[in-house]
């Protein structure tokens, strides 16, 4: 369970230890010069960039900036319109239509206490009432982690975008290890609409436990502990609400391979920064295991 709100969200306590590391140096293996990649937190201060050793120097030793998407495609009208066809539910149908009185209950419960309103007040049916039940728990788990962290997400000037705005700045290409289109059918269409009811009854049992999760997650991001990470990451239920190992893959370990088969090809044609979410990269079939079975040297910037 944990890798998916995770990973919808991406955002364990812990102290900084002297070996943390945010970000890595790849070189070896026939590269010329070297590429870097960073552990991003889609929710972090973009502030904290200042604290990670080494960004502005890897910035500019290297010629383009790559992202799971180029923010750009993310943003273009049809990639917009595409993401909200794919979160909200078919047929004019709503979440009133799918869940049953008390699943639609025990939701309405938690909106009035997290917003102050349901889905009675007809601005709120309208905005959230067609949403998937997919869609609608990635929305809670925002909510639920800003709720935390007033004041600390610009949504206009977001930890991701910023390293692909400096390489805008620097006339740089910018580059998307992923497409929109797979990204959101992987978030959003892989999970059969019984399965996407029951992770919403989870987070809606669950919640303490799933926000619990994700400040350990922020606070290992910060304290830069990609092992305390993966740890929270891991933390299970012991129930239902856990991952399947079929979901785990396709949310993780799947997409890393698929970088992993795209990242030599893109490092040999120009020294890259690449720039992608924390929970990709630790363990055993993390990216940066995965770099050094590929023969190269990675190693953390300090």
């Amino acid at each position: 369970m944990k890798k998916i709100f995770t990973t919808l969200l991406l955002a364990c306590v812990c102290t900084l230890g002297a070996n943390a590391q945010l970000m890595y140096e790849i070189s070896g293996n026939g590269l010329e010069k070297s590429s870097y990649i960073i552990a991003t937190h889609h929710l972090a201060n973009t502030g904290f960039i200042n604290q990670i050793p080494g960004v502005k120097e890897a910035l500019t030793n290297t010629e383009q900036v790559y992202g799971e998407l180029a923010w750009d495609d993310m943003n273009n009208p049809d990639s917009v319109k595409y993401m909200q066809s794919a979160m909200t539910l078919p047929d004019g149908k709503t979440l009133k239509d799918i869940l049953t009185t008390e699943q639609y209950s025990r939701l309405n419960a938690y909106l009035k206490k997290a917003i102050q309103v349901d889905l009675s007040n007809p601005q709120v049916e309208a905005k959230m009432g067609h949403m998937t039940p997919m869609a609608m728990t990635t929305q809670l788990t925002l909510i639920s982690f800003m709720m935390r962290h007033m004041g600390e997400f610009d949504p206009t000037n977001t930890f991701d975008q910023y390293f692909q705005a400096q390489a805008k700045k620097n006339n740089e290409y910018v580059g998307g290890l992923e497409t929109v289109a797979f990204q959101t059918e992987t978030l959003f269409r892989s999970f059969p609409m019984s399965r996407q009811v029951e992770l919403l009854m989870c987070f809606l049992d669950h919640t303490a436990f799933i926000e619990e999760m994700n400040e350990k997650m922020a606070n290992a991001f910060y304290a830069k502990d990609l092992d305390a990470l993966k740890a929270a990451m891991d933390e299970k239920l012991n129930n239902s609400c856990d991952n399947k190992p079929e979901e785990d893959d396709l949310l993780i370990n799947n997409r890393n391979a698929d970088w992993l088969k795209k990242m030599p090809t893109i490092m040999a044609a120009k020294p890259t920064f690449f720039a992608v979410g924390a929970g990709h990269l630790p363990g055993e079939k993390g990216i940066l295991e995965g770099l050094k079975k590929l023969g190269y040297t990675v190693e953390g910037v300090k």
